[in-house]
Order: structure tokens, then C-alpha cells, then sequence
């Protein structure tokens, strides 16, 4: 070889060796590193077992988050709705699409490092196309997947290491949450309230995928609350489990957001319908239930009630309470107190939207009386607010525990109109009682409505105060992300804007133009002494849906364009 060619072939050997040492060795996520998360990495669906959305990295605040830039982007090649957080371990970061594909990116460049896609059965239709992202423990990723397979992937490589069919997705059963991950158990609940099935939470081992318990949320007959339902209509009553718990690692409590039972005319279930429309205590070890709260009972207004309650611990009226946090569906804001055992108790529940099916709640449970007038019935056409999306949908709240304040994705002044049909259970067939296109067009528009809908709310919990609203003219299905900078990030509009806002005041201090509206839940990250901020654009799912209830009802149309994108923004330098 040519001497002046020695160095230059050095060099050149050298670069796989750079290369592959851009990445530290991929660190195993444990429970202590669940339990205690480091304020760089987001290792979980919300950051932190308690479901605060809460990032304590401060390098981007509200003095300078007007410099923040694209960092860089990523098109994930997938249309729909694109709901997952970009999680990160050390320097490595995950994201789920729809189609139950799993993408392995370096978090500081977007460089691609590998991806995984569970191949579906032909035949499976999805009724919600999107996947709200992966579980990560030990050196495995975990993905729940609309087929209503958990699957176990190498986090390093994205091999597949095994897959459990969890549930029969010929009978409807299908998964869309990221599992949850503790003491060397994967749990998983699943969707398909719409098709009649049986909702349940299930936990499955973490090394070897055995079944480990399963708990379901309609209890058979001669189980506790099994006297709430009409005989034999529990084996199709819904009650359907679509986004991860929160968990409780000192009381090794579990809390589970329970969704609506099914069908949804309530004159065909008679009785409270025990345990949807509720949180539910789990214990982690053996799966047994501990405790409840049902927030409404004998649902009719589709208000599915599956976000798990934040864990939150404060003063109020004079008492120390170990707080259930709760922005519920019904359009209550809910706070209640974790007691001894597992058991829940009632502290208080305000409306924090526009409610005319409440005529009052309980001091002491919280239990409602209704207004007749307010409840759709088989045969019947009834008008009633908040609309069947309710106050809040899926999109979580966050909680800023420097403000002390609780940020709502709310959508408020909006209502629907559902009227009643018979229906009779047929094994993966729609099983709702309300003709689809009564669903697709079931929105009312008030004087209110017409001004704007959509806001991002801030409330004090321990005064029961709304401290700052931003409004929005539509829609907001923007999930949250709130940091100790002082700011609050969401998307959530048909202008495809994603938004800062100062945490104290609700300034809009900064937006960015994505290339599809985001539905997709916000998160931040620190490599190398850099922080950034991260989430997924892609419009879908029940946010296109509302888009299309509006189209049915407003004089103009709006279109929203497809395709997923993840986005990274860091200060301008």
C-alpha cells in the first residue's frame, strides 16, 4: 500500500467504530428506574408511573422556548392517527404507528436503527387504526397490538422474542394502549365495547409471556357486582380497557380507567352496571380488585371513563388526600383519595365543560341523579352535553407539580344527539344500539359552540379554581406535556399547530406548523447537556371523525392532511 494512502485507510477503519459508538450500550430499564425516572429519559407512556405528563428538565422555559427549532423530523410512511409518546432510554428512542409497526430511532438525530411491523390477518378490520405506543422493561420493548397480540421485542434489535394472543379478535377484541409495565409483570387490558365484548385487565410474565392473572371489569353472576347486570348480559357488556394505568409502586396498586357498557341505550341493561364507567384498583401480584369508583352508572352517552386517574398527593379543605385525579369523559373534573387497602373514597367532583345530564352529585359518593330529559333510550332521540366525545376523550392531562396546576384538553359547549335502536349481539358485528350514521353526525352546535370549543384549561385542585383557558374555534384532541421550564405543549387542532403555553398564565408563547394535525402524546428528552421536545404528527381516528361530524353540521368543510411525522425541536443556537 501506497504510504500516503496508510493514514487515510486508518481513518477509514475507524468509522464503523464511531459510528456504533454514538450510542452508549442500550441500559435495562428496571423497577427502581420505573419508580424513579431520570429526568433526561421518558421510559414510560407518561413519563411516570403516577400519569403526571411531567418533565423536569428546565434548559427550554418560558424566556426562550420562542428559539425553538426543528431538530430534526422522521416520515413514518404510515397514514391515521399517530397517538404514541416518543419514549427514551439513554439516548435511544421508540415510537409506535398505526398498523402496529415499532421504529427504534436515535434520539438526537433521527437516524433510523431499526422497525418492527406485526403482520395482521388479512380479514381484520380496524375500527381505531393507531397504537399509543410501546412499554419498556429490562431490555425488551413491549406492544400491544390491534390483532390483540402482546408481543415481546429485543430493544436493541427489534427481533421478536415471543407473541401471546391475548384475546379473539374475531369476537372484536382488539388492543390499542401501551402496556404497563411492574415487578416483572406486563399488563394489557383491551378494546372492542362497540362489538360486545367482556373488558378486562390482564397481566402476563415479562421473561417468558405466561398468563399470569386476568381480571375482567363486568363481573358473571355471584361475583361481587354481578347483581348490577340483567341475567346473562354481561358476557357482551363492554367495559373495554384502551389506555394504560396509572400505578402506586408503595401500595403495588394499579388504577385502570374502565370504559362504557355496552350496547349504549341503557333501558336494555337495567341496573348501575358495575364496573364500567369506573376506575378500578388492581393489585398488581395477584390481579384481585381492591377498590372502585363508578363515576356515572347505567351509562348513556357513550362515555367511556378508560383514563387512569393521576396520582397526586395534596392538601385539600384541611386534609393531607392521596389523590385520583380524573378529567372525566362526563365532563366532571373528579378527584378522589386513594385510602388504605385499595379502597377508593369520593373528595369532591365539579363540571369543568358545559353538563346538563347531571342534575346534582352525591356530597359524600359522588354518585349523580340524572335529568331524564338528558337520557337517550332505545326509541327515543335525546339532545345532551357534553357531546358522546365528552368533555375529554382519551387525550390525558397533565399535571405540573412547580404551578401546582392540572392542564385539560378540553372540548367544551359542544353536545350530540343519539337516538335508540334495538340491536341484538352477533360475534364481531357493531353492537351499539345507535345506527352509525347517527354516530358520524351526532353533534349539535350551540350559540357557545359556534365561538369556539376546543381549550386548554388549568386548574388549582386544591382551591377546586380555574386559574387560565386558551380557546380554540374547533376541535382540541391534543394530549399534554407540561415541564419545570413553565410551559405546557399540545396539539390537538385541525390548523395542525403545535403550541407552547406559559404554565402559570396560558400565554401562547410559541407554535409550529406540523405537516398533519397531532393527536400524538408529547414528550422530552435530554442527550448530551441538549434538551428537546418530541411528538407525532398524524391526524386519525375519532379526532377525523369529530372533523367529519363538524363537516355534517357547519357550512364550511375542513381537511386535515394524512401521513405521520415524528418532530423533534431543541433551542436555536
Amino acid at each position: 500500500m501506497h504510504k500516503k494512502l496508510i493514514p487515510l485507510v486508518a481513518a477509514l477503519a475507524c468509522i464503523p467504530a464511531i459510528a456504533a459508538a454514538a450510542l452508549a450500550p442500550y441500559p435495562a430499564v428496571t423497577d427502581q428506574r420505573l419508580k424513579h425516572p431520570e429526568p433526561n429519559n421518558w421510559l414510560s407512556y407518561r413519563g411516570n408511573y403516577a400519569g403526571w405528563g411531567f418533565s423536569p428538565l428546565k434548559q427550554i422555559n418560558a424566556a426562550n422556548v420562542g428559539k425553538l427549532t426543528l431538530a430534526w423530523s422522521y416520515a413514518t410512511g404510515m397514514q391515521e392517527g399517530h397517538q404514541a409518546p416518543p419514549m427514551v432510554n439513554d439516548g435511544y428512542m421508540f415510537v409506535t404507528t398505526p398498523n402496529n409497526q415499532v421504529i427504534a430511532l436515535e434520539a438526537a438525530t433521527g437516524k433510523e436503527l431499526w422497525r418492527y411491523k406485526k403482520a395482521l390477518p388479512p380479514e381484520l378490520q380496524q375500527l381505531h387504526p393507531t397504537n399509543r405506543g410501546v412499554a419498556l422493561y429490562g431490555d425488551r420493548l413491549y406492544l400491544a397490538t390491534t390483532d390483540a397480540c402482546l408481543v415481546a421485542l429485543d430493544a436493541k434489535t427489534g427481533k421478536e422474542i415471543w407473541t401471546k394472543q391475548v384475546a379473539d379478535w374475531k369476537a372484536g377484541y382488539y388492543m390499542t394502549l401501551a402496556p404497563l409495565a411492574a415487578k416483572g409483570k406486563i399488563m394489557v387490558g383491551s378494546s372492542g365495547g362497540e362489538y360486545g365484548i367482556r373488558g378486562f385487565v390482564a397481566a402476563f410474565d415479562a421473561k417468558t409471556g405466561e398468563e399470569a392473572w386476568r381480571t375482567y371489569t363486568i363481573p358473571a353472576p355471584g361475583e361481587p357486582g354481578g347483581d348490577t347486570w340483567p341475567e346473562g348480559t354481561y358476557k357482551h357488556g363492554g367495559g373495554s380497557v384502551w389506555i394504560t394505568g396509572t400505578y402506586d409502586p408503595d401500595s403495588n396498586i394499579a388504577y385502570w380507567g374502565v370504559g362504557n357498557a355496552g350496547p349504549w341505550m341503557p333501558d336494555t341493561r337495567a341496573g348501575d352496571n358495575l364496573y364500567a364507567n369506573s376506575t378500578i384498583a388492581l393489585d398488581v401480584d395477584t390481579g384481585k380488585l381492591k377498590g372502585y369508583h363508578q363515576y356515572h352508572y347505567n351509562d348513556a352517552w357513550d362515555w367511556d371513563e378508560v383514563s387512569a386517574p393521576l396520582l397526586i398527593d395534596m392538601p385539600y379543605k384541611g386534609r393531607q388526600v392521596k389523590g385520583l385525579v380524573h378529567a372525566a369523559r362526563d365532563g366532571y373534573l373528579w378527584v378522589l383519595d386513594r385510602e388504605h387497602g385499595g379502597k377508593i373514597g369520593f373528595v369532591a367532583g365539579w363540571p369543568y365543560v358545559d353538563q346538563n345530564a347531571f342534575k346534582s352529585i352525591d356530597p359524600k359518593t359522588g354518585r349523580p341523579t340524572y335529568d331524564p330529559a338528558r337520557r337517550p333510550a332505545t326509541g327515543k332521540t335525546v339532545q345532551f352535553c357534553p357531546s358522546l366525545w365528552g368533555g375529554k376523550d382519551w387525550p390525558p392531562e397533565a399535571y405540573n407539580p412547580h404551578t401546582g396546576l392540572l392542564y385539560i384538553p378540553a372540548n367544551n359547549h359542544l353536545c350530540s344527539e343519539l337516538t335508540g335502536e334495538p340491536t341484538k349481539y352477533q360475534k364481531g358485528q357493531l353492537y351499539l344500539g345507535v345506527s352509525l350514521q347517527n354516530v358520524l353526525t351526532n353533534v349539535r352546535m350551540t350559540d357557545k359552540s359556534r365561538k369556539s370549543i376546543g381549550e386548554v384549561q388549568a386548574w388549582d385542585l386544591k382551591t377546586g379554581k380555574q386559574v387560565w383557558t386558551h380557546t380554540y374555534p374547533e376541535m382540541n384532541w391534543g394530549p399534554l406535556l407540561t415541564t419545570a421550564g413553565d410551559l405546557v405543549f399540545g396539539g390537538g387542532t385541525n390548523d395542525r399547530m403545535f403550541h407552547a403555553f406559559d404554565a402559570r398564565t396560558g400565554k401562547l408563547l410559541w407554535q409550529f406548523p406540523a405537516p398533519s394535525g397531532i393527536t400524538g402524546v408529547p414528550s422530552s428528552f435530554e442527550v448530551d447537556g441538549e434538551q428537546y421536545i418530541a411528538v407525532q404528527a398524524g391526524w386519525g381516528v375519532d379526532a377525523q371523525r369529530m372533523q367529519g361530524a363538524f363537516d355534517a353540521v357547519l357550512e364550511h368543510k375542513t381537511v386535515v392532511p394524512q401521513g405521520g411525522t415524528v418532530m423533534v425541536f431543541k433551542l436555536a443556537h
